[in-house]
């Protein structure tokens, strides 16, 4: 298989920015939210989206990755590649992205319990491949509160859990300036049982207390808070 051609934005079309000045406007990304049995599998299945016309990528963990759990871990043995690629190493991530240009990719990594772990190996496999990581673009979802409230997958205490997200935020506003630290979620408490007035709630109250953090450690001038 050859390599991935990278997305192009060939069906964007002119709009006016607040100035009245004409700039293109850049199309939806369109990608599956996928992972498969294993990093080899994966990446074969990527790169046949990818060459389908899908514009980035959206990458499902399996659950012991979730987790913080090595493959090799009896208690991650029967949910290894269940729900979607196992990933323990750095090796794994340049199998999971062989052929792909990661720096001309908006990958999206739905990642919570080990956010800081998976970005860490990305930017790993950027640096290892002479790519400068302020050309990364992308998103880990990083949202670690909505781990207690929905989903179970919480490694760390709630202080803790902050702190790591507003610490990735840091990290990437200097280094992955176009990288989305943290994406706030709600349906997840949806799915728990939360009434819609409840799920807008806590997911509000969490975005909140992430924000007042990222004020009170005072690393953000006024204009980088907005862009936060």
């Amino acid at each position: 298989m050859t390599q991935a051609e990278p997305p192009r934005n060939t069906d964007a079309h002119l709009i006016s920015d607040e100035q009245g000045n004409a700039v293109r406007d850049r199309p939806w990304i369109i990608r599956t939210y996928s992972g498969h049995s294993s990093p080899k599998a994966s990446n074969e299945l990527y790169r046949s989206n990818l060459a389908k016309g899908q514009t980035g990528l959206s990458i499902a963990f399996d659950l012991p990755t979730q987790c913080g759990y090595d493959s090799d871990d009896p208690i991650a043995r029967p949910e290894i590649g269940k729900v979607g690629v196992p990933i323990n190493s750095l090796d794994d991530m340049h199998i999971l992205f062989d052929e792909i240009p990661i720096e001309q990719m908006n990958t999206s990594m739905t990642i919570n319990g080990t956010a800081m772990w998976l970005l860490a190996l990305y930017v790993g496999l950027a640096r290892e491949r002479g790519v400068d990581i302020a050309d990364l673009n992308g998103t880990t979802q990083n949202d670690l509160i909505k781990e207690y409230l929905a989903r179970g997958t919480y490694i760390f205490p709630p202080e803790q859990s902050l702190r790591i997200i507003a610490e990735m935020y840091e990290f990437c506003l200097e280094e992955i300036p176009a990288w989305n630290a943290s994406n706030i979620c709600s349906y997840h408490l949806q799915e728990a049982a939360a009434t819609p007035a409840q799920e807008l709630a806590f997911a509000l109250a969490n975005a909140i207390s992430l924000l007042d953090l990222l004020k009170e450690r005072g690393q953000f001038d006024d204009e980088q808070f907005e862009r936060s």
